[in-house]
């Protein structure tokens, strides 16, 4: 049984807990087998009131804690380019921080784990090496979109799709798409073999509308 009838503590009081030389505030107190168990600072575990005293009369040495805020860049799912890795594409499998202390210096790192796309081989990276190409919601449509024109290591795409008695209209429509395709990939990579397929492209539109000019004449 418990000493006295009532919690030494309210709920709100400022303690420490001097097990840990940690500082929080009293949320929660529970009682068991008739003796007072308090939760601090909303954590799962329960402290006996023999473990804490109030802030205001402690004497022994209180362990400062540091708030860290992380800010990450990128999420799980997320599509991006690796610096030196510029012909690939990877996919945000996982991330952790690594929090380095000295007596004069400090800092924190971001490491990504990541899936290429192509094959599933692993890699590491820090943020300044990744560039977002698609966020986790626009992810797999870009895959639908670009999958198969996007660059790999030993794949040589079709310069163009061959007509196969399409509307001319229809025709062009595919023809434009397919520049569009080839003007993104050339913005995100600067390849010139892209600038080359997007030239050759509007040769194709541009025949296309001499003949459907002529045929109309």
């Amino acid at each position: 049984m418990n000493k006295h009838n009532k919690p030494k503590f309210r709920i709100g009081d400022t303690v420490v807990v001097t097990i840990y030389g940690t500082v929080g505030k009293i949320t929660e107190i529970k009682t068991i087998d008739g003796e007072f168990f308090y939760e601090v600072n909303d954590s799962e575990g329960l402290f006996k009131e023999k473990t804490l005293e109030l802030l205001d009369t402690y004497e022994g040495y209180i362990f400062e804690q540091e708030q860290i805020d992380i800010e990450y860049k990128f999420l799980f799912g997320d599509l991006v380019i690796v610096r030196g890795y510029e012909n690939d594409l990877f996919k945000i499998v996982g991330f952790r921080t690594e929090i380095w202390r000295y007596k004069e210096d400090a800092w924190e790192e971001v490491i990504y784990e990541l899936m290429r796309v192509s094959d599933g081989e692993w890699l590491e990276a820090n943020e300044e090496e990744l560039t977002l190409i698609a966020d986790v919601e626009q992810a797999e449509a870009f895959i639908r979109k670009y999958g198969l024109v996007f660059p790999g290591k030993n794949e040589e795409q079709p310069l163009l799709l061959q007509n196969s008695g399409e509307d001319k209209m229809v025709w062009i429509d595919q023809l434009l798409d397919y520049y569009n395709d080839n003007k993104l990939l050339y913005q995100l990579f600067s390849d010139e073999k892209y600038l080359k397929k997007m030239e050759y492209i509007l040769e194709q539109l541009r025949q296309q509308s001499v003949q459907i000019v002529k045929e109309k004449e």
